[in-house]
Protein backbone atom coordinates (compact mmCIF):
# COMPACT_ATOMS: atom_id res chain seq x y z
CA UNK A 1 0.00 0.00 0.00
CA UNK A 2 3.06 2.64 0.81
CA UNK A 3 4.37 1.75 -2.54
CA UNK A 4 1.17 2.71 -4.39
CA UNK A 5 0.84 5.73 -2.03
CA UNK A 6 4.45 7.07 -3.22
CA UNK A 7 3.61 6.13 -6.42
CA UNK A 8 0.45 8.27 -7.06
CA UNK A 9 2.04 10.96 -4.84
CA UNK A 10 5.09 11.33 -7.39
CA UNK A 11 2.51 11.18 -10.32
CA UNK A 12 0.68 14.18 -8.54
CA UNK A 13 3.95 15.84 -8.20
CA UNK A 14 5.19 15.75 -11.74
CA UNK A 15 1.60 16.36 -12.97
CA UNK A 16 1.64 19.65 -10.87
CA UNK A 17 4.96 20.54 -12.04
CA UNK A 18 4.43 20.65 -15.24
CA UNK A 19 1.43 22.62 -15.05
CA UNK A 20 3.23 25.13 -13.06
CA UNK A 21 6.24 25.21 -16.07
CA UNK A 22 3.25 26.01 -18.12
CA UNK A 23 2.15 29.13 -16.35
CA UNK A 24 6.04 30.38 -15.54
CA UNK A 25 8.13 28.57 -18.00
CA UNK A 26 11.22 30.42 -16.51
CA UNK A 27 10.72 27.66 -13.35
CA UNK A 28 12.32 24.95 -15.50
CA UNK A 29 15.71 26.26 -14.80
CA UNK A 30 15.69 25.50 -11.20
CA UNK A 31 13.62 22.49 -11.94
CA UNK A 32 16.67 21.26 -14.23
CA UNK A 33 18.88 22.23 -11.29
CA UNK A 34 17.46 20.97 -8.14
CA UNK A 35 17.42 17.73 -10.35
CA UNK A 36 20.81 17.61 -10.96
CA UNK A 37 22.01 18.32 -7.67
CA UNK A 38 19.12 15.98 -6.11
CA UNK A 39 20.86 12.89 -7.99
CA UNK A 40 24.48 13.99 -7.32
CA UNK A 41 23.61 14.24 -3.99
CA UNK A 42 21.81 10.84 -4.01
CA UNK A 43 24.81 9.09 -5.90
CA UNK A 44 27.26 10.19 -3.44
CA UNK A 45 25.75 9.63 0.10
CA UNK A 46 23.95 5.88 -0.47
CA UNK A 47 25.61 2.72 0.22
CA UNK A 48 28.11 1.73 -2.52
CA UNK A 49 25.53 -1.87 -3.23
CA UNK A 50 23.08 0.86 -4.63
CA UNK A 51 25.09 3.41 -6.13
CA UNK A 52 24.43 1.25 -9.70
CA UNK A 53 20.91 1.86 -8.95
CA UNK A 54 21.29 5.33 -8.30
CA UNK A 55 22.80 6.39 -11.26
CA UNK A 56 20.86 4.53 -13.67
CA UNK A 57 17.58 6.12 -11.56
CA UNK A 58 19.24 9.69 -12.59
CA UNK A 59 20.19 8.75 -15.92
CA UNK A 60 16.47 7.55 -16.50
CA UNK A 61 15.00 10.87 -15.15
CA UNK A 62 16.94 12.70 -17.66
CA UNK A 63 16.69 10.53 -20.01
CA UNK A 64 12.69 11.28 -19.44
CA UNK A 65 12.97 14.88 -19.21
CA UNK A 66 15.28 15.97 -22.40
CA UNK A 67 12.98 17.01 -24.42
CA UNK A 68 11.16 18.66 -21.47
CA UNK A 69 13.90 20.69 -20.88
CA UNK A 70 14.37 21.01 -24.76
CA UNK A 71 10.84 22.73 -25.01
CA UNK A 72 10.99 25.21 -21.77
CA UNK A 73 14.71 26.13 -22.37
CA UNK A 74 15.31 24.69 -18.84
CA UNK A 75 18.22 23.07 -19.47
CA UNK A 76 22.16 24.44 -19.75
CA UNK A 77 22.54 23.87 -23.36
CA UNK A 78 20.72 21.94 -26.09
CA UNK A 79 22.55 18.61 -25.26
CA UNK A 80 22.32 18.83 -21.91
CA UNK A 81 20.29 15.43 -21.76
CA UNK A 82 22.81 13.73 -23.29
CA UNK A 83 25.80 15.31 -21.46
CA UNK A 84 23.84 14.78 -18.21
CA UNK A 85 23.52 10.85 -18.85
CA UNK A 86 26.97 11.05 -19.68
CA UNK A 87 28.11 12.51 -16.48
CA UNK A 88 26.48 10.36 -14.31
CA UNK A 89 27.91 7.63 -16.51
CA UNK A 90 31.19 8.36 -15.28
CA UNK A 91 30.65 8.69 -11.99
CA UNK A 92 28.84 5.56 -11.81
CA UNK A 93 32.08 3.93 -13.56
CA UNK A 94 34.78 5.87 -10.75
CA UNK A 95 32.50 4.03 -7.92
CA UNK A 96 31.63 0.34 -9.81
CA UNK A 97 34.18 -0.03 -12.19
CA UNK A 98 33.32 -1.93 -15.72
CA UNK A 99 32.96 -5.23 -16.60
CA UNK A 100 35.99 -6.52 -19.11
CA UNK A 101 33.37 -8.78 -21.16
CA UNK A 102 32.07 -5.60 -22.31
CA UNK A 103 35.07 -4.40 -24.27
CA UNK A 104 33.50 -4.28 -27.92
CA UNK A 105 31.45 -1.12 -26.63
CA UNK A 106 35.09 0.24 -26.40
CA UNK A 107 35.78 -0.47 -29.28
CA UNK A 108 32.98 1.03 -30.95
CA UNK A 109 34.48 4.50 -29.14
CA UNK A 110 37.36 4.28 -30.60
CA UNK A 111 36.24 3.28 -34.00
CA UNK A 112 34.36 6.97 -33.56
CA UNK A 113 37.19 8.72 -33.85
CA UNK A 114 38.41 8.22 -37.56
CA UNK A 115 35.71 10.21 -38.45
CA UNK A 116 36.99 13.53 -36.08
CA UNK A 117 39.82 13.18 -38.16
CA UNK A 118 38.06 12.90 -41.91
CA UNK A 119 35.29 15.99 -41.19
CA UNK A 120 38.55 18.15 -40.25
CA UNK A 121 39.29 17.80 -43.94
CA UNK A 122 35.84 17.97 -45.22
CA UNK A 123 33.74 20.37 -43.13
CA UNK A 124 32.97 23.44 -45.25
CA UNK A 125 34.54 26.48 -44.10
CA UNK A 126 31.37 28.42 -42.65
CA UNK A 127 30.96 25.23 -40.43
CA UNK A 128 31.52 25.76 -36.59
CA UNK A 129 33.53 22.14 -36.44
CA UNK A 130 33.07 22.05 -32.70
CA UNK A 131 29.45 22.43 -32.50
CA UNK A 132 29.18 20.09 -35.62
CA UNK A 133 30.86 17.49 -33.90
CA UNK A 134 29.21 17.66 -30.76
CA UNK A 135 26.06 17.44 -32.26
CA UNK A 136 26.77 14.70 -34.06
CA UNK A 137 28.93 12.46 -31.89
CA UNK A 138 27.29 12.84 -28.59
CA UNK A 139 24.43 10.49 -28.89
CA UNK A 140 26.32 7.53 -30.52
CA UNK A 141 29.07 8.54 -27.36
CA UNK A 142 26.24 8.52 -25.32
CA UNK A 143 25.27 4.84 -25.94
CA UNK A 144 28.82 3.80 -25.57
CA UNK A 145 29.60 4.75 -22.17
CA UNK A 146 26.01 3.62 -21.09
CA UNK A 147 26.79 0.19 -22.96
CA UNK A 148 30.11 -0.15 -21.20
CA UNK A 149 28.55 0.94 -17.63
CA UNK A 150 25.72 -1.37 -18.48
CA UNK A 151 27.09 -4.71 -19.67
CA UNK A 152 26.28 -7.86 -17.42
CA UNK A 153 25.62 -5.58 -14.39
CA UNK A 154 23.22 -7.71 -11.98
CA UNK A 155 19.96 -5.69 -10.92
CA UNK A 156 16.47 -7.24 -10.01
CA UNK A 157 13.22 -6.75 -12.11
CA UNK A 158 11.70 -4.56 -9.21
CA UNK A 159 14.54 -2.50 -9.66
CA UNK A 160 14.33 -2.30 -13.43
CA UNK A 161 10.63 -1.16 -12.87
CA UNK A 162 11.92 1.63 -10.33
CA UNK A 163 14.14 2.93 -13.37
CA UNK A 164 11.65 3.06 -15.96
CA UNK A 165 9.39 4.78 -13.22
CA UNK A 166 11.84 7.59 -12.72
CA UNK A 167 11.92 7.94 -16.56
CA UNK A 168 8.35 8.15 -16.78
CA UNK A 169 7.96 10.90 -14.06
CA UNK A 170 8.93 13.75 -16.22
CA UNK A 171 7.52 12.48 -19.42
CA UNK A 172 4.47 13.24 -17.50
CA UNK A 173 4.99 16.45 -16.50
CA UNK A 174 5.90 17.21 -20.31
CA UNK A 175 2.78 15.69 -21.30
CA UNK A 176 0.15 17.81 -19.26
CA UNK A 177 2.68 21.00 -20.40
CA UNK A 178 2.10 19.73 -23.79
CA UNK A 179 -1.83 19.47 -23.04
CA UNK A 180 -1.95 23.15 -21.33
CA UNK A 181 0.18 24.53 -24.35
CA UNK A 182 -2.97 24.03 -27.08
CA UNK A 183 -5.28 21.99 -25.19
CA UNK A 184 -8.28 23.11 -27.66
CA UNK A 185 -6.66 21.16 -31.20
CA UNK A 186 -9.19 21.72 -33.48
CA UNK A 187 -7.91 25.28 -34.47
CA UNK A 188 -4.39 24.22 -34.86
CA UNK A 189 -4.35 21.39 -36.93
CA UNK A 190 -5.66 21.74 -40.42
CA UNK A 191 -3.47 19.91 -42.28
CA UNK A 192 -1.88 16.37 -41.68
CA UNK A 193 1.81 17.45 -41.32
CA UNK A 194 3.86 16.78 -38.22
CA UNK A 195 2.27 20.01 -35.88
CA UNK A 196 4.81 21.75 -33.95
CA UNK A 197 1.53 23.66 -31.65
CA UNK A 198 0.56 20.09 -30.77
CA UNK A 199 3.76 19.10 -29.87
CA UNK A 200 4.20 22.10 -27.20
CA UNK A 201 5.72 24.41 -29.06
CA UNK A 202 9.14 22.18 -29.96
CA UNK A 203 9.68 19.89 -33.00
CA UNK A 204 6.59 17.05 -32.76
CA UNK A 205 9.51 14.16 -33.36
CA UNK A 206 10.89 14.94 -30.49
CA UNK A 207 8.25 15.19 -28.45
CA UNK A 208 6.42 12.18 -30.14
CA UNK A 209 9.50 10.13 -29.10
CA UNK A 210 9.15 11.14 -25.98
CA UNK A 211 5.84 10.65 -25.30
CA UNK A 212 5.74 7.20 -26.79
CA UNK A 213 8.42 6.32 -24.28
CA UNK A 214 5.73 7.13 -21.83
CA UNK A 215 3.13 5.55 -23.48
CA UNK A 216 5.43 2.20 -23.68
CA UNK A 217 6.36 2.01 -19.61
CA UNK A 218 2.92 3.32 -19.22
CA UNK A 219 1.71 -0.12 -21.43
CA UNK A 220 4.19 -2.15 -19.52
CA UNK A 221 3.65 -1.07 -15.88
CA UNK A 222 -0.95 -1.86 -16.77
CA UNK A 223 0.68 -5.43 -17.50
CA UNK A 224 3.39 -5.85 -14.76
CA UNK A 225 3.12 -3.08 -11.76
CA UNK A 226 -0.83 -2.85 -11.32
CA UNK A 227 -1.40 -5.39 -8.81
CA UNK A 228 -4.74 -3.56 -7.89
CA UNK A 229 -8.05 -2.68 -10.37
CA UNK A 230 -7.69 0.69 -9.63
CA UNK A 231 -4.01 0.67 -10.13
CA UNK A 232 -4.91 -0.76 -13.42
CA UNK A 233 -7.91 1.76 -13.88
CA UNK A 234 -5.02 4.78 -13.39
CA UNK A 235 -2.57 2.84 -15.47
CA UNK A 236 -5.16 3.12 -18.26
CA UNK A 237 -6.32 6.67 -17.93
CA UNK A 238 -2.99 8.38 -17.77
CA UNK A 239 -1.80 5.67 -20.91
CA UNK A 240 -4.60 7.26 -22.95
CA UNK A 241 -3.56 10.53 -21.85
CA UNK A 242 0.10 10.27 -23.13
CA UNK A 243 -0.76 8.78 -26.25
CA UNK A 244 -3.63 10.93 -27.22
CA UNK A 245 -1.18 13.83 -27.05
CA UNK A 246 1.55 11.59 -28.63
CA UNK A 247 -0.42 10.56 -32.05
CA UNK A 248 -1.84 14.67 -32.25
CA UNK A 249 1.50 15.54 -32.95
CA UNK A 250 0.89 14.00 -35.96
CA UNK A 251 4.37 12.39 -36.31
CA UNK A 252 4.02 8.80 -36.49
CA UNK A 253 7.60 7.78 -35.47
CA UNK A 254 6.93 7.34 -31.60
CA UNK A 255 3.57 6.43 -31.80
CA UNK A 256 4.92 3.28 -33.92
CA UNK A 257 7.37 2.45 -31.96
CA UNK A 258 5.83 2.46 -28.36
CA UNK A 259 3.12 0.42 -30.32
CA UNK A 260 6.06 -2.36 -31.34
CA UNK A 261 7.65 -2.49 -28.17
CA UNK A 262 4.86 -3.10 -26.03
CA UNK A 263 3.63 -5.80 -28.67
CA UNK A 264 6.99 -7.43 -28.00
CA UNK A 265 7.23 -6.77 -24.51
CA UNK A 266 4.04 -8.97 -24.44
CA UNK A 267 5.25 -11.34 -26.30
CA UNK A 268 8.15 -12.23 -24.37
CA UNK A 269 6.47 -11.80 -21.11
CA UNK A 270 3.48 -13.80 -21.76
CA UNK A 271 5.32 -16.96 -23.07
CA UNK A 272 7.77 -16.85 -20.11
CA UNK A 273 4.81 -16.20 -17.52
CA UNK A 274 3.17 -18.40 -15.54
CA UNK A 275 -0.38 -19.65 -16.58
CA UNK A 276 -1.73 -18.47 -13.45
CA UNK A 277 0.09 -14.95 -14.35
CA UNK A 278 -1.15 -15.43 -18.56
CA UNK A 279 -4.41 -15.18 -17.16
CA UNK A 280 -4.06 -11.91 -15.43
CA UNK A 281 -1.93 -10.71 -18.50
CA UNK A 282 -5.31 -11.22 -20.82
CA UNK A 283 -6.92 -9.42 -18.40
CA UNK A 284 -5.19 -6.80 -18.97
CA UNK A 285 -4.56 -6.53 -22.64
CA UNK A 286 -8.86 -6.43 -22.70
CA UNK A 287 -8.39 -3.37 -20.38
CA UNK A 288 -5.02 -2.43 -22.30
CA UNK A 289 -6.91 -2.50 -25.96
CA UNK A 290 -10.07 -0.61 -24.44
CA UNK A 291 -7.29 2.09 -23.66
CA UNK A 292 -5.84 2.06 -27.06
CA UNK A 293 -9.24 2.05 -29.40
CA UNK A 294 -10.20 5.47 -26.32
CA UNK A 295 -6.85 7.30 -27.12
CA UNK A 296 -7.48 6.88 -30.85
CA UNK A 297 -11.27 7.88 -30.96
CA UNK A 298 -10.39 11.40 -28.72
CA UNK A 299 -7.27 11.97 -31.21
CA UNK A 300 -9.65 11.88 -34.17
CA UNK A 301 -12.13 13.56 -32.67
CA UNK A 302 -10.01 16.56 -31.52
CA UNK A 303 -8.20 16.71 -34.61
CA UNK A 304 -10.97 16.54 -36.91
CA UNK A 305 -10.28 13.32 -38.43
CA UNK A 306 -6.20 14.77 -39.70
CA UNK A 307 -5.27 11.57 -37.34
CA UNK A 308 -6.79 8.96 -39.21
CA UNK A 309 -5.86 10.89 -42.64
CA UNK A 310 -2.20 10.98 -41.21
CA UNK A 311 -2.24 7.61 -40.24
CA UNK A 312 -3.62 6.58 -44.18
CA UNK A 313 -0.66 8.37 -45.38
CA UNK A 314 -3.23 11.35 -47.31
CA UNK A 315 -3.39 14.78 -47.15
CA UNK A 316 -5.64 17.01 -45.43
CA UNK A 317 -8.08 16.32 -48.47
CA UNK A 318 -7.89 13.04 -48.19
CA UNK A 319 -5.59 12.16 -51.41
CA UNK A 320 -3.13 9.41 -50.54
CA UNK A 321 0.99 10.78 -50.81
CA UNK A 322 3.41 9.75 -52.90
CA UNK A 323 6.44 9.36 -50.26
CA UNK A 324 5.49 7.52 -46.98
CA UNK A 325 8.67 8.48 -45.55
CA UNK A 326 8.05 12.01 -45.64
CA UNK A 327 11.49 12.93 -47.30
CA UNK A 328 13.35 10.26 -45.44
CA UNK A 329 13.80 8.06 -48.39
CA UNK A 330 15.96 10.43 -50.27
CA UNK A 331 17.86 11.39 -46.81
CA UNK A 332 18.49 7.77 -46.48
CA UNK A 333 19.57 7.22 -50.42
CA UNK A 334 22.14 10.65 -50.21
CA UNK A 335 24.07 9.21 -47.23
CA UNK A 336 24.26 5.88 -48.74
CA UNK A 337 25.70 7.69 -51.95
CA UNK A 338 28.15 8.86 -49.16
CA UNK A 339 29.05 5.47 -48.14
CA UNK A 340 29.62 3.87 -51.62
CA UNK A 341 31.72 7.18 -52.95
CA UNK A 342 33.70 7.02 -49.74
CA UNK A 343 33.61 3.61 -48.38
CA UNK A 344 37.19 3.12 -46.33
CA UNK A 345 37.02 6.48 -43.76
CA UNK A 346 33.78 7.80 -44.74
CA UNK A 347 32.71 11.73 -45.53
CA UNK A 348 33.20 12.40 -41.82
CA UNK A 349 31.56 13.56 -38.82
CA UNK A 350 28.93 16.05 -39.46
CA UNK A 351 29.34 16.20 -43.48
CA UNK A 352 26.47 14.48 -44.60
CA UNK A 353 24.27 17.64 -42.69
CA UNK A 354 27.28 19.84 -44.15
CA UNK A 355 26.82 18.85 -47.89
CA UNK A 356 22.87 19.85 -47.42
CA UNK A 357 23.75 23.03 -46.56
CA UNK A 358 25.90 23.33 -49.49
CA UNK A 359 23.14 21.95 -51.99
CA UNK A 360 20.26 23.24 -50.53
CA UNK A 361 21.02 25.70 -48.11
CA UNK A 362 18.78 23.77 -45.89
CA UNK A 363 20.83 21.91 -42.85
CA UNK A 364 18.10 18.96 -42.70
CA UNK A 365 19.68 16.57 -40.18
CA UNK A 366 19.79 12.85 -40.79
CA UNK A 367 16.59 10.91 -39.70
CA UNK A 368 18.49 7.15 -40.03
CA UNK A 369 21.50 6.27 -38.01
CA UNK A 370 22.28 3.01 -40.02
CA UNK A 371 22.98 5.03 -42.81
CA UNK A 372 24.44 8.29 -41.29
CA UNK A 373 26.81 5.76 -39.40
CA UNK A 374 28.23 4.34 -43.07
CA UNK A 375 28.20 7.30 -44.90
CA UNK A 376 30.17 9.19 -42.10
CA UNK A 377 32.51 6.52 -40.89
CA UNK A 378 32.74 4.17 -43.76
CA UNK A 379 34.01 0.54 -42.92
CA UNK A 380 34.28 1.60 -39.58
CA UNK A 381 30.57 2.18 -39.32
CA UNK A 382 29.91 -1.56 -40.78
CA UNK A 383 32.09 -2.58 -37.75
CA UNK A 384 30.34 -0.16 -35.51
CA UNK A 385 26.77 -1.44 -36.78
CA UNK A 386 28.00 -5.02 -36.23
CA UNK A 387 29.05 -4.65 -32.94
CA UNK A 388 26.08 -2.77 -31.82
CA UNK A 389 23.48 -5.44 -33.53
CA UNK A 390 25.25 -8.48 -32.38
CA UNK A 391 27.14 -7.97 -28.92
CA UNK A 392 23.49 -7.97 -27.12
CA UNK A 393 22.49 -11.17 -29.11
CA UNK A 394 25.54 -12.54 -26.99
CA UNK A 395 24.63 -11.46 -23.77
CA UNK A 396 20.62 -12.65 -24.34
CA UNK A 397 21.87 -16.43 -24.42
CA UNK A 398 23.64 -16.01 -20.78
CA UNK A 399 20.33 -14.98 -19.46
CA UNK A 400 16.95 -15.66 -21.02
CA UNK A 401 14.92 -14.85 -18.55
CA UNK A 402 15.18 -11.13 -19.06
CA UNK A 403 11.51 -10.00 -20.67
CA UNK A 404 12.34 -6.72 -21.06
CA UNK A 405 15.38 -7.51 -23.42
CA UNK A 406 14.07 -7.15 -26.89
CA UNK A 407 11.45 -5.15 -26.20
CA UNK A 408 14.26 -2.35 -25.33
CA UNK A 409 16.58 -3.36 -28.20
CA UNK A 410 13.45 -2.84 -30.57
CA UNK A 411 13.16 0.60 -29.14
CA UNK A 412 16.58 2.15 -29.50
CA UNK A 413 16.77 0.09 -33.21
CA UNK A 414 13.17 1.86 -34.16
CA UNK A 415 14.40 5.04 -32.91
CA UNK A 416 17.25 5.26 -34.52
CA UNK A 417 15.45 4.55 -37.32
CA UNK A 418 13.01 7.33 -37.60
CA UNK A 419 14.58 9.94 -35.38
CA UNK A 420 18.51 9.10 -35.46
CA UNK A 421 19.65 10.08 -32.23
CA UNK A 422 19.18 13.35 -31.48
CA UNK A 423 17.91 12.67 -28.13
CA UNK A 424 19.74 10.18 -25.03
CA UNK A 425 16.55 8.12 -24.86
CA UNK A 426 17.61 5.19 -27.26
CA UNK A 427 21.20 5.15 -25.90
CA UNK A 428 20.37 4.78 -22.67
CA UNK A 429 17.62 2.17 -23.52
CA UNK A 430 20.29 0.22 -25.58
CA UNK A 431 22.80 0.08 -22.50
CA UNK A 432 19.48 -1.00 -20.17
CA UNK A 433 19.01 -3.68 -22.51
CA UNK A 434 22.61 -5.19 -21.83
CA UNK A 435 22.03 -5.52 -17.78
CA UNK A 436 21.90 -9.20 -16.06
CA UNK A 437 17.88 -8.77 -14.70
CA UNK A 438 16.84 -11.27 -12.57
CA UNK A 439 14.49 -12.42 -10.31
CA UNK A 440 15.21 -11.06 -6.57
CA UNK A 441 16.19 -14.57 -4.51
CA UNK A 442 13.86 -15.06 -1.49
CA UNK A 443 15.09 -14.85 1.42
CA UNK A 444 15.63 -17.97 3.83
CA UNK A 445 14.17 -18.40 6.80
CA UNK A 446 15.84 -21.07 9.17
CA UNK A 447 14.45 -22.04 11.95
CA UNK A 448 16.40 -21.67 15.18
CA UNK A 449 17.23 -24.65 17.03
CA UNK A 450 16.06 -24.82 20.51
CA UNK A 451 18.42 -25.66 23.30
CA UNK A 452 17.85 -29.15 24.61
CA UNK A 453 17.98 -29.32 28.50
CA UNK A 454 19.34 -32.50 30.08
Amino acid sequence: MKTNITYITALGFHAGLGFLIFLNESLAKPYFYLAVFYFIYRIITVADNKKTLEVLKACAYFVGAEVFFRTTKGAISYEAGKYMVIFFILMGMFYRGLSGKGYPYFIYLMFLIPSIFVASTTLSFDANFRTNIAFVLSGPVCLGLAALFCYDKRISFKQMSHILLFMLLPIIAHTVYVYFYAPDLRDVLTNTASNRAAAGGFGSNQVSTALGLGMFILGIRIFINSPTLALKLLNTILFVFVSYRAVVTLSRGGVITAILCIAIFLIMYFFQAKPKVRNQVMGAFVLFLGGVAMAWVISSNQSSGMVDKRYANQNARGVEKEDITTGRKQLFMEEIEGFITNPFFGIGSSRAKDQRIEVDGEGVTSHNELSRTLAEHGIFGIIILIILLFKPLDIRTKNRQNYYFYALLAFWFATINHSSMRIAAPAFIYGLALLNVTHEKRPVHRKQLKATTR
